[in-house]
C-alpha cells in the first residue's frame, strides 16, 4: 500500500506541481476531433498552466499555439470556439500569424528591432488517435504510443489489442455529458481504479454486467480479459438491448464483451460491440475536476430514423453520478485530521497503489523520489462548497 496523507488531495502547492508535471509534461486528451472540423477552425483550452489556441492548419493537421502574441504578451483570442479564416491577427497592434503560428504580419515592420521576424507563437505538440486530439505542452515531446502504448500493454497484453476492431476515430458523438465534481482529480482515479464499490452503489451497472458484482472489474481482473455482458442482454444498455447494430470491425467473440481501459492521466474507454463511451479529467483545481463524457456511435446507426442513445446513456449515467457523489464524500473527508489514519486497501483494490506510484514517479525530479511537505493548514473548498456540485449537462447545456 502507498500511502498518501491528505495534502495530496487538497493542497494548491501540490496541484500546482501536478500542473507542471504531470500536465504540463504529459499528452492530454482535450477534444474530440470533430470539434475542430475544417482548416481555420480552433477551440480555446487551458493546460497545465498555459492558454492554447487549438487550430486546425490548411494542410489538415492540428496545431496547438500559445495564446500569447510575441509583441506585447496580449491573449490573441477569448472566444472558446470559433474560425480564425486566413490568419490570427492581433486587435492591440495588428500583429498577424498564420494558422501554424508564424508570424506574417507585422505594421511598421522596418522600424522594429532586428529578429522581429522570427517571433513566431510559442506551440506545444498536437496530434489525434481514435478520433480526439491530445496536446503536449512540450514542443519536443515524444510521440503519444510512447505513453499509452505501456498501458495498453499492461491491460491487454504484448499480443492482444482489442481497441482498433472499434474504428472510435471513425464513430460520431450521439451524446455528451459534462459534469462538474468537487473532488480532486486523483480521487476519481482511485476510484476508477477498483470496483470493490461496485456491488456496494452500482446496482444497474452490476445488472449489466454481473462480473462487477464479484469487485473486479475488467481494468483489475485477469489481463487482457472482457467482462461479458448479462445472460439474455443484446447490448451495454439499462434495459439490456443493444441500441445499434455490432460494429463492423467487432468479431464475433466479442459481439457480447465489456471491455474497459485507464489511461492516465486523463482517458477512461469503455468498449462495448454496438459502441464505445469515451471519459476525459479535466483537473481545475485541488478540489475540482471537469469530467466530460462522451458517447459514440456508428455514422449510419445515428442517422438512421428514431435512433435514441438514451438506454445507453443512462446506465453509464447513473455510475457516474454514484462513483462522483462518493468521490466528493472522500473530498470532504480530507478536512479531517484524521483522514490520513483512515485508509486501508483490500487486494481488490491494488491498482491504486499503482496509480500513487505512477503519480509520484511523474511529479519526481531527477530521479529523486517525490515527498510532499507537510501543511500544517489544509487547503480546498469548503464542505458546504463541496456539497454543491453541477447535476451534469449535456452538450447543448440542458439538463440531463
Amino acid at each position: 500500500m502507498v500511502t498518501w496523507n491528505s495534502t495530496r488531495y487538497t493542497s494548491q502547492e501540490v496541484f500546482d506541481l501536478e500542473q507542471r508535471r504531470i500536465f504540463g509534461r504529459q499528452w492530454m486528451c482535450v477534444a474530440h476531433s470533430s470539434e475542430v472540423p475544417e482548416a481555420g477552425s480552433f477551440i480555446r483550452v487551458d493546460l497545465g498552466g498555459e492558454n492554447l489556441l487549438v487550430v486546425r492548419n490548411r494542410d489538415g493537421r492540428i496545431r496547438a499555439l500559445v495564446n500569447l502574441c510575441r509583441h506585447r504578451g496580449a491573449q490573441l483570442c477569448l472566444d472558446d470556439q470559433g474560425s480564425f479564416r486566413r490568419s490570427i491577427r492581433c486587435l492591440y497592434h495588428g500583429w498577424t500569424y498564420d494558422l501554424d503560428g508564424r508570424l506574417v504580419g507585422v505594421p511598421w515592420a522596418d522600424a522594429m528591432p532586428p529578429g522581429t521576424k522570427d517571433r513566431h507563437l510559442h506551440t506545444a505538440s498536437a496530434t489525434e488517435w481514435l478520433g480526439y486530439i491530445w496536446i503536449n505542452l512540450d514542443p519536443a515531446a515524444a510521440p503519444l504510443d510512447d505513453q499509452v502504448d505501456p498501458l495498453i500493454r499492461a491491460r491487454f497484453g504484448n499480443d492482444f489489442n482489442p481497441i482498433p476492431h472499434y474504428g472510435t476515430e471513425d464513430l460520431r458523438i450521439a451524446h455528451s455529458i459534462s459534469y462538474d465534481v468537487q473532488a480532486n482529480w486523483k480521487i476519481l482515479w482511485e476510484n476508477f481504479d477498483e470496483c470493490y464499490h461496485c456491488p456496494t452503489m452500482h446496482a444497474e451497472l452490476c445488472a449489466a454486467v454481473p462480473q462487477f458484482r464479484g469487485g473486479y472489474g475488467t481494468v483489475t481482473g485477469p489481463q487482457g480479459l472482457g467482462a461479458q455482458l448479462a445472460d439474455g442482454a443484446t447490448g451495454f444498455s439499462s434495459s439490456g438491448q443493444a441500441i445499434a447494430p455490432k460494429l463492423p470491425g467487432v468479431p464475433a467473440a466479442d459481439g457480447h464483451t465489456f471491455y474497459g481501459i485507464l489511461l492516465w492521466p486523463n482517458a477512461s474507454l469503455v468498449f462495448v460491440p454496438d459502441h464505445v463511451f469515451w471519459m476525459r479529467l479535466e483537473p481545475l483545481g485541488p478540489s475540482r475536476t471537469r469530467v466530460v463524457g462522451d458517447w459514440l456511435f456508428h455514422p449510419d446507426a445515428v442517422r438512421e430514423p428514431g435512433f435514441d442513445p438514451a438506454d445507453a446513456v443512462k446506465v453509464i449515467d447513473a455510475t457516474n453520478r454514484e462513483d462522483f457523489e462518493a468521490c466528493e464524500r472522500v473530498q470532504l473527508g480530507t478536512h479531517s485530521p484524521h483522514f490520513d489514519d483512515a485508509q486501508i486497501h483490500s487486494p481488490y483494490e491494488y491498482r491504486i497503489a499503482e496509480f500513487r506510484r505512477w503519480v509520484d514517479s511523474a511529479l519526481s525530479e531527477d530521479g529523486a523520489p517525490y515527498t510532499p511537505a507537510q501543511q500544517t493548514e489544509q487547503t480546498g473548498n469548503s464542505a458546504t462548497d463541496a456539497r454543491t456540485r453541477n447535476r451534469g449537462e449535456s452538450r447543448d447545456g440542458s439538463a440531463t
